[in-house]
């Protein structure tokens, strides 16, 4: 596969900040301080090196001679074996891969919290999560962007929020399931007190930005088009479409899942080329909530951001496991989640001998297929899936529509654009294909839930008329269309697509309801608000349109013919 020649792809879209600038270093931070002596609290997300950053800060306070002490809130936690009793899900208890998301807050986690009082001289700094909740006359939230979280515990290192040495060791299934949902509706609970939003990803060279700052620029934001910092990881089934097409992570052994828009995770950076601070995107939307969603959109999902794109890159790599995710009921009163995982797949790249696994077969005989499943787990007996589960041609520009309960999976050899809703962490995998991980252990498969939540209706002939369905129409004019591409009662959102050949520009209007666009084919677009600043989209990168954009154009970016997914809540 050539790269085709084209604009590049923007690995880290940046957007200025408003009402002020981006400050660096602790030395900056330290002289804005109030006059001592005072107490400045440090609240932010467990895993961190906060040792290194309260030294760092402590080291600037002593070359301004000011005298500093410390209290570590991570000392008053409960006792572990407390805190994995109050959040732990009785459905899930003994389950490895899953959990109930957290619900309560931070406080649960302490038996009391400690007093704070201002030092005779000098300054107290309290640090750790849960800061916020201590008495102080400053609070600063500091924060490390997700991806570094998982890496660390990935790699074996650090601890799940509230561990201590020697409480076992930390896991993913605690940090995406507890962790996160609790120091995310902190984090979003407390964001009115905070003076300075602080990055720590360099903890030596911090950068930050004021609370009228904050303010000013999450408001602009929420009224222009802006992309999110995307992220890519690898898997054992990865491909190289990303590397090639992209130039992205060239040192790493694929680009298989590539984070374009995901709520949870997504960062947006506000700043320059030189200094930079990646503010959470659940943060923004959690602040801007009516002008990005749109007030129908807020009034059914809040502070939600419902839809997420991402890739799953299967070129030069191997297939997905088949698998389903959660029945409305089951995410709703097993995981949690208040919405379902539907999905659709865009095919990005594909061809004639590429395969996409969709819905069952209308002679499947399920029982066999469940044994078949659990002695492909239990003894790494090889399942032939396609007695049971229906077999599709990856053509290029075909969407699928893939919604909670149907059996699914891409093919080695594709580019998935995957436009879904949100949930994203409950894949439940009926066969991989008895890979082996980094560790050459068969990696897990979930055969009670995946049966549990097979919805038995996709199956037959159904799933090519319902899932597999043909651009339609919506709107046309000289040399540019809108067209449906997938769109089902149950699924809360629907894909469509804007084509422009001849004609350079097409008319669009949010009406009230944000809009995500993913350009598909060809060289780019400007998007131009009717109000404020234009941004460019180039192949393959994601925009979003907020819903107090309002009017807005689409205007093509050289001869080519290009083609623009648009994704948006019904």
């Amino acid at each position: 596969m050539q790269p085709v020649s084209r604009p590049a792809y923007e690995p880290n879209p940046r957007y200025a900040t408003v009402g002020g600038i981006v400050a660096v270093g602790w030395d900056e931070l330290v002289a804005e301080l109030p006059a001592p002596p005072l107490v400045l609290a440090l609240d932010g997300p467990a895993l961190l090196d906060w040792d290194g950053v309260v030294e760092a800060l402590c080291q600037s306070l002593a070359g301004r001679r000011l005298a500093s002490r410390r209290l570590d809130l991570r000392a008053w936690f409960a006792p572990w074996p407390e805190i994995a009793r109050a959040t732990a899900s009785p459905a899930l208890t003994e389950d490895p891969d899953f959990d109930r998301l957290a619900g309560g807050d931070l406080a649960q986690l302490f038996h009391r919290l400690p007093t704070t009082t201002r030092p005779p001289t000098g300054v107290l700094v309290a640090f750790g999560p849960a800061a916020a909740l201590l008495s102080s006359d400053v609070l600063w939230y500091v924060d490390l962007p997700k991806r570094y979280a998982e890496a660390e515990v990935v790699a074996g290192r650090g601890h799940n929020l509230g561990q201590q040495a020697g409480d076992g060791i930390a896991t993913t299934k605690r940090l995406f399931y507890i962790d996160w949902p609790l120091l995310d509706r902190h984090r979003d609970a407390i964001a009115p007190q905070v003076a300075r939003w602080v990055d720590v990803q360099d903890p030596t060279r911090p950068t930050s930005v004021d609370a009228s700052t904050f303010r000013q620029t999450v408001h602009a934001l929420a009224r222009r088009p802006f992309r999110t910092r995307p992220t890519f990881n690898t898997t054992p089934w990865g491909g190289h479409w990303a590397q090639r097409q992209l130039g992205l992570n060239q040192d790493a052994p694929n680009t298989a899942l590539g984070y374009e828009l995901i709520a949870p995770e997504s960062g947006v950076l506000v700043g320059d080329t030189d200094a930079a601070v990646e503010l959470p995107f659940q943060l923004v939307v959690a602040a801007q909530s009516l002008e990005l969603l749109g007030p129908e959109v807020q009034a059914v999902f809040g502070t939600s951001f419902p839809i997420r794109l991402d890739y799953l890159d299967t070129v030069d790599g191997g297939n997905l496991s088949v698998h389903c995710h959660p029945l409305p009921e089951t995410m709703q009163e097993v995981f949690g989640w208040p919405y379902p995982q539907h999905e659709s797949y865009y095919m990005m790249v594909g061809g004639r001998d590429c395969r996409v696994f969709l819905g069952l077969r209308g002679d499947a005989d399920l029982a066999e297929f469940r044994r078949r499943a659990e002695q492909a787990d239990a003894r790494g007996v090889p399942l032939e899936i396609e007695r049971y589960v229906q077999v599709f041609g990856a053509e290029p520009h075909q969407l699928f529509c893939v919604p909670a309960g149907t059996p699914h999976g891409s093919g080695a050899g594709n580019v998935v654009l995957e436009i879904s809703a949100t949930p994203y962490l409950y894949s439940l995998r009926f066969y991989d294909w008895l890979r082996r991980d980094a560790a050459d252990r068969q990696r897990p498969v979930h055969v009670g839930h995946a049966f549990d939540n097979l919805d038995r209706r996709r199956s037959g002939a159904s799933v090519r008329t319902q899932l597999v369905q043909a651009p339609r129409t919506l709107r046309a004019g000289d040399g540019w269309r809108e067209e449906l591409l997938g769109s089902l009662p149950e699924m809360f959102f629907e894909v469509r697509r804007l084509v422009l050949g001849t004609k350079d520009t097409v008319e669009d209007d949010t009406a009230g309801r944000f809009h995500v666009l993913n350009v598909v084919e060809g060289d780019g677009v400007m998007v131009e608000p009717a109000e404020g600043t234009a941004h460019a989209l180039t192949y393959a990168e994601t925009l979003v349109v907020p819903a107090a954009v309002g009017a807005y154009r689409v205007r093509k970016v050289g001869d080519r013919r290009v083609r623009v997914v648009k994704a948006l809540v019904r």
